[in-house]
């Protein structure tokens, strides 16, 4: 589907002629695991260019999803984000969407370790594009690829010769205070076999939420830093070995979440329910943070064999995430109140710690026949073991001071810290094989057929230890599946193709965590959920480029859904993972750009998404308590969403280059994750308003310095990107009216900035 010439074309680029067309027989994308055009591959893609995304200011996931027709996108703090593609979603901790950097999975397979949104957000700087693959694609990249693949593609080391840039910035976001970023990169050539490439950045946002407590103002402040290296050895014409390596570490001082209304998701004051004005307040008795580090070492051999080329990718990934969060306004903190004795009411706090911990090793050989014109092949394996770790544990304090209370210290009737921890260690392991081939019957027709068999063991050991008792818990479970597509494609013309594409996608299961208290016929394991895709898109532009559209039509249907479950427990209520029934998603999407003359572009994409439960996912029993009703919404999946952006730039001189540019985007009414006790409390679900955001840019380029300015949010919208936590309520014993409340995470105020940058 969409993604056409105007997110790759040079339109925004800072190094070349930015008026060059660019159009679907130019982009080079690697969907189908070889070099393609994007007029080749008979399946939906939206391809983001490098210099598009520094210039419109992309640099995570929230910032680049309006660039993407049918991708939507959840973030309750950085680094902690939900990728949903064509409304596959309904809130479980597995993912939909595959995450890859290059040719290499990044994240969580099982669903133990919070998969579903520790996606990998890196920072784009210096990447030379971003695929989009919507729809399921199992066959050529494995489990949670059910909605579809995001794919970082990083720039390869060139021999052509010495570069380097840099670029350093100021932003103000309104309620915060000062940003600022920085970010450098280097190529160096090292002989005529050797070439050196590296980057880094640095970036600062400050907090937009203050904290009624102990906390403070602009609790949530953020940083992201980090960079990648990558060395490429080109042994001879047939041979050349790359090695990466990519480091980010995210530092989250609060969650950006705050209390809001629960029917109007308006912000109110935690403690009081009354209005704020506006002000973004949260409830924080004691210091919370939110630390995430990726870490993503490779190897990639790549041969001329002549019959084919064959292709061997290796990595070894980690992934830690540490959070820690104030309970003190949970159920759990009655408990931490009755274990401290009379008396503790209004001196005991308690403090929420949980750590992830995902340790991944992938190897994957592929042999590709040549390019040809009447029959193309490719074969391969895949193996993975993981090992991933949960630690969670409750920490109490004294709410008055925040300070924890010692291990040794004497504050009750017991001298402990953690009055219940909960471990889980798990295994994971997948070996696949995989095919993929493409008949051409003449000049014009062609169909592709390809097919992947996996098979996963996995394992864990669970102990959940209360006031100094618990016994661990073994898990298992053991899953084969057979993924497939076929895709026809026909040229109408040199400037039009019509393709079809019908394919099947899953997504794990495994051993199921259980809670204390659980009830007795509670699920120690869930089944994988698994969808098939119809679609059939049109790719056309007219001879001389200057107009061009890309759309699709599509189909899914889900079985066998996952869904984040909730059963009660003597420390509150507790999310697993469970299984619901039915679901669908049918939906448009396009994208068409107009360039009537040299320098100007205009790009609108948009889509609409019918996404519904087919069935109840209420069930008694304790457990599956998940409040979503046959016809429901699919969370987080607005029925219209669009993007409208023009650029125009001219030269003002001799090596001097001036560009302006604006971007609309509109996300229609949504709905937020299933949440049964706000249906029952309201007989409806969260509903999430429409908004629109308007961003403007502009800026010179004077030979080898560029300078630019830019407002985001110029309108300063309130666009909802999150809600849940229902009910949350601030008790009398502590001070609070008792209310129960919501909480909600929204875009980033208006955010004026300017940077400034320099190419040797």
């Amino acid at each position: 589907m969409a993604s056409l010439t105007f997110v790759a074309t040079p339109a925004f680029a800072e190094d070349q002629d930015s008026s060059a067309q660019t159009s679907a027989n130019e982009i080079v994308v690697t969907a189908q695991r070889r070099t393609q055009t994007l007029a080749e591959v008979p399946q939906s893609i939206s391809v983001v260019g490098g210099e598009a995304l520094e210039r419109q200011r992309a640099t995570s996931f929230l910032d680049f999803a309006a660039l993407v027709p049918g991708f939507t996108v959840t973030q309750t703090n950085p680094g902690e984000s939900r990728l949903i593609l064509r409304g596959v979603n309904t809130g479980s901790v597995g993912s939909t969407v595959a995450v890859y950097v290059d040719d290499i999975p990044f994240g969580s397979s099982g669903s133990l370790a919070n998969g579903g949104v520790l996606a990998g957000d890196f920072d784009t700087f210096d990447i030379a594009r971003i695929e989009v693959l919507r729809g399921p694609q199992g066959t050529l990249y494995g489990s949670n690829a059910l909605g579809g693949v995001l794919k970082y593609v990083t720039a390869l080391p060139d021999f052509g010769g010495f570069e380097a840039r840099g670029q350093a910035g100021i932003e103000d976001t309104r309620g915060a205070g000062i940003g600022y970023l920085a970010n450098a990169m280097v190529n160096i050539p090292l002989g005529d076999m050797l070439a050196f490439r590296a980057s880094g950045f640095y970036r600062k946002n400050r907090g937009v939420v203050d904290a009624v407590g102990l906390a403070g103002e602009g609790v949530d402040d953020n940083a992201s830093y980090g960079g990648r290296a990558s060395l490429l050895l080109k042994a001879s014409d047939r041979l050349s070995i790359r090695l990466s390596a990519l480091l980010q570490n995210i530092e989250v001082d609060s969650p950006s979440s705050f209390t809001v209304d629960p029917l109007t998701l308006r912000p109110v004051n935690p403690i009081t329910g009354g209005s704020t004005g506006g002000q973004r307040q949260r409830y924080q008795r004691y210091p919370e943070t939110n630390n995430i580090d990726y870490r993503l070492y490779s190897g990639t051999i790549d041969w001329d064999l002549d019959f084919a080329n064959l292709t061997s990718v290796t990595s070894y990934a980690t992934q830690d995430q540490v959070q820690l969060n104030d309970f003190s306004t949970t159920g759990a903190r009655g408990t931490a109140q009755a274990v401290y004795g009379p008396g503790a009411t209004n001196t005991v706090g308690l403090a929420f710690q949980s750590d992830v911990a995902v340790e991944k090793f992938t190897q994957e050989v592929r042999l590709a026949s040549p390019d040809s014109e009447t029959f193309e092949w490719l074969i391969g394996a895949y193996y993975t073991r993981e090992k991933t770790g949960l630690f969670q544990r409750f920490l109490p304090f004294n709410f008055a001071s925040g300070a924890l209370i010692p291990r040794a210290g004497s504050f009750g009737p017991f001298t402990f810290n953690e009055f219940v921890v909960a471990t889980i260690d798990a295994n994971y392991e997948e070996i696949a094989g995989f095919g993929s081939a493409t008949l051409h019957l003449g000049d014009r027709f062609e169909i592709t057929a390809g097919g992947r068999y996996s098979h996963n063991n996995q394992d864990s050991v669970q102990a959940i230890v209360q006031l100094g008792n618990g016994n661990p818990q073994l898990g298992d479970s053991s899953q084969g599946v057979f993924t497939w597509s076929i895709a026809p494609r026909f040229e109408i013309s040199e400037h039009a193709s019509v393709y079809a594409r019908v394919a099947k996608g899953f997504r794990p299961g495994g051993p199921n965590f259980v809670p204390l208290g659980a009830p007795t016929n509670f699920p120690t394991a869930f089944n994988a959920d698994t969808l098939i895709s119809y679609e059939a898109g049109i790719r056309a532009e007219t001879a001389d480029g200057t107009f061009s559209v890309d759309a699709s039509v599509y189909h899914i249907d889900w079985s066998d859904i996952l869904i984040l479950t909730t059963v009660q427990t003597p420390v509150g209520p507790v999310g697993v993972n469970g299984n619901g029934k039915r679901a669908r998603t049918s939906g448009v999407e396009a994208t068409a750009t107009l360039r009537p003359f040299r320098g100007l572009s205009f790009v609108v994409n948009g889509a609409y998404t019918d996404a519904k439960l087919l069935d109840d996912t209420v069930s008694g029993g304790g457990f599956n308590l998940t409040g979503g009703i046959a016809g429901d919404q699919l969370p987080y999946t607005p029925k219209w969403s669009a993007n409208i952006s023009g650029d125009y730039e001219w030269s003002i001189g001799n090596d001097a280059v001036a560009y302006v540019g604006a971007n609309i985007r509109m996300m229609g009414d949504q709905t937020a994750g299933f949440n049964a006790a706000y249906t029952a409390a309201f007989n409806r679900r969260i509903n999430i308003d429409s908004y629109s955001v308007v961003d403007l840019r502009a800026g010179v380029n004077i030979g080898k310095v560029s300078l630019a300015v830019y407002a985001r949010n110029v309108t300063d919208a309130y666009g909802v990107v999150a809600a849940g936590d229902y009910p949350f309520a601030v008790p009398a014993a502590i001070g609070g009216a008792g209310i129960p409340l919501l909480t909600a995470s929204t875009i980033r105020p208006r955010t004026i900035g300017g940077t400034v940058g320099f190419r040797f």
